[in-house]
Protein backbone atom coordinates (compact mmCIF):
# COMPACT_ATOMS: atom_id res chain seq x y z
CA UNK A 1 0.00 0.00 0.00
CA UNK A 2 2.66 2.77 0.85
CA UNK A 3 4.68 1.90 -2.92
CA UNK A 4 1.36 2.18 -4.78
CA UNK A 5 0.78 5.95 -3.18
CA UNK A 6 4.46 6.73 -3.69
CA UNK A 7 4.01 5.68 -7.14
CA UNK A 8 1.16 7.72 -7.53
CA UNK A 9 2.47 11.06 -5.75
CA UNK A 10 5.62 10.46 -8.54
CA UNK A 11 3.18 10.68 -11.69
CA UNK A 12 1.03 13.29 -10.33
CA UNK A 13 4.11 15.05 -9.48
CA UNK A 14 5.51 14.62 -13.05
CA UNK A 15 2.49 15.60 -14.81
CA UNK A 16 2.56 18.97 -13.00
CA UNK A 17 5.96 19.42 -13.78
CA UNK A 18 5.04 18.54 -16.88
CA UNK A 19 2.37 20.81 -17.73
CA UNK A 20 4.36 23.85 -15.99
CA UNK A 21 7.63 23.54 -18.07
CA UNK A 22 5.31 23.28 -20.95
CA UNK A 23 3.55 26.74 -19.74
CA UNK A 24 0.27 25.25 -19.47
CA UNK A 25 0.30 26.23 -15.66
CA UNK A 26 0.63 30.20 -16.55
CA UNK A 27 -3.27 30.85 -16.19
CA UNK A 28 -3.01 30.04 -12.64
CA UNK A 29 0.71 32.28 -12.22
CA UNK A 30 2.40 29.34 -12.76
CA UNK A 31 4.84 29.59 -15.89
CA UNK A 32 8.48 29.20 -16.38
CA UNK A 33 10.54 32.43 -16.07
CA UNK A 34 11.95 32.08 -19.51
CA UNK A 35 8.95 30.78 -21.49
CA UNK A 36 8.03 34.20 -23.26
CA UNK A 37 11.78 34.48 -24.13
CA UNK A 38 13.67 31.47 -24.58
CA UNK A 39 17.64 33.00 -25.67
CA UNK A 40 16.51 37.00 -25.04
CA UNK A 41 20.83 37.51 -25.12
CA UNK A 42 20.88 35.78 -28.27
CA UNK A 43 18.97 38.76 -29.63
CA UNK A 44 20.45 41.37 -28.11
CA UNK A 45 23.38 40.39 -29.62
CA UNK A 46 23.01 40.11 -33.37
CA UNK A 47 24.59 42.76 -35.79
CA UNK A 48 22.14 44.17 -38.81
CA UNK A 49 20.45 40.85 -38.75
CA UNK A 50 18.33 41.77 -41.79
CA UNK A 51 21.32 41.95 -44.18
CA UNK A 52 21.15 38.08 -44.03
CA UNK A 53 20.82 36.12 -47.03
CA UNK A 54 20.37 32.36 -47.98
CA UNK A 55 21.28 31.40 -51.15
CA UNK A 56 21.43 28.61 -53.27
CA UNK A 57 24.46 25.76 -53.54
CA UNK A 58 26.15 26.45 -56.32
CA UNK A 59 25.93 22.83 -59.08
CA UNK A 60 29.19 20.68 -58.28
CA UNK A 61 31.37 19.83 -61.22
CA UNK A 62 30.37 17.24 -62.86
CA UNK A 63 27.22 16.67 -62.16
CA UNK A 64 24.80 18.00 -64.91
CA UNK A 65 22.02 15.17 -64.57
CA UNK A 66 21.50 12.01 -63.16
CA UNK A 67 24.20 9.53 -64.11
CA UNK A 68 23.87 6.08 -66.04
CA UNK A 69 26.07 3.08 -65.32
Amino acid sequence: MPLRLVVIALLVLNGGYWLWSRGDLAGFGLAPAGLDERDPQRLTRQIHPEYLQIRAEPPKAGASGPSAR
